[in-house]
């Protein structure tokens, strides 16, 4: 396992010089900090270079990193922690996901796609018939399973502990008489926990229109037993107007 391996020194050189896939019967790589060296002071390597490459967050620039530096060096796990966090954040995140995946076996889905950006468009939901490898101890579940070349995945995370989140699809038809501006929020309940709020839409709300978002949720809600429908007006509307939910949607990366 590679836990965000450096790029300086090491990015572009041959594989007898670096961490490679031919290294091992099997290579899993965390990119937590992959932005290039100069100007960005990227510590970790860019290219996928094991069997299964993890991208979390789109690899550069992690949640929770960008805190202003006082209080990340008053940190509560002491001023040590807190200064180093402070330099190496990103570089740092790679070890803080693995050791949360040990405590978490379901956690940290990674869904195979051609970069962040289209996995930010929802293009790469759910996973693909073979499943999704988890990101972390148990990446080599997924051994098995792999055909062909290097496989990018991507996935998002909290921006403190606990870091795994679960993403789920949500659809939205509304029902009403008149178009609103607001927003629309929906929380799901489940076998195994509930979410909190996550806004699924803002701007000028549609009766009959179907909105739909993704939602990164910080708890794995099992089975869905409920969901929570919310909207709002942005402003007071003497008319009172009503808007419902004729469906939601509900589908999870998993399957």
């Amino acid at each position: 396992s590679g836990l965000d391996p450096a790029q300086p020194y090491f990015q572009g050189t041959p594989i007898e010089v670096r961490l490679d896939k031919s290294d091992a019967d099997f290579v899993d790589i965390i990119h937590t900090d992959s932005a290039p060296t100069i100007p960005y002071l990227g510590f970790g390597i860019t290219p996928a270079i094991g069997h299964l490459d993890f991208y979390p967050n789109g690899g550069k620039q992690m949640p929770g990193c960008g805190k202003n530096p006082v209080s990340q060096i008053v940190d509560l796990d002491g001023i040590w922690e807190g200064t180093r966090d402070f330099v190496a954040c990103n570089h740092l995140r790679s070890y803080k996901y693995y050791s949360d995946s040990i405590i978490y076996p379901d956690g940290f889905l990674g869904y195979p796609c051609a970069s962040y950006d289209v996995f930010n468009t929802g293009s790469c939901f759910p996973c693909p018939e073979g499943g999704c490898p988890n990101m972390g101890h148990y990446a080599d579940k997924f051994k098995g399973k792999i055909k062909g070349d290097f496989v990018k995945l991507y996935l998002n995370t909290g921006e403190a502990r606990d870091f795994p989140l679960w993403r789920y699809k949500v659809m939205v038809t509304l029902s009403g008489k008149h178009k609103v501006k607001g927003y629309v929020n929906i929380a799901l309940y489940g076998s195994d926990g509930n979410t909190r709020q996550h806004q699924i839409t803002h701007g000028t709300l549609k009766p009959d229109n179907t909105y739909t978002s993704f939602i990164d949720a910080e708890v794995d809600v099992g089975r869905v037993t409920k969901v929570k429908f919310l909207w709002n007006n942005n402003w007071i509307n003497p008319t009172f107007p009503k808007l419902g939910a004729a469906t939601v949607t509900v589908q999870s990366g998993m399957n």
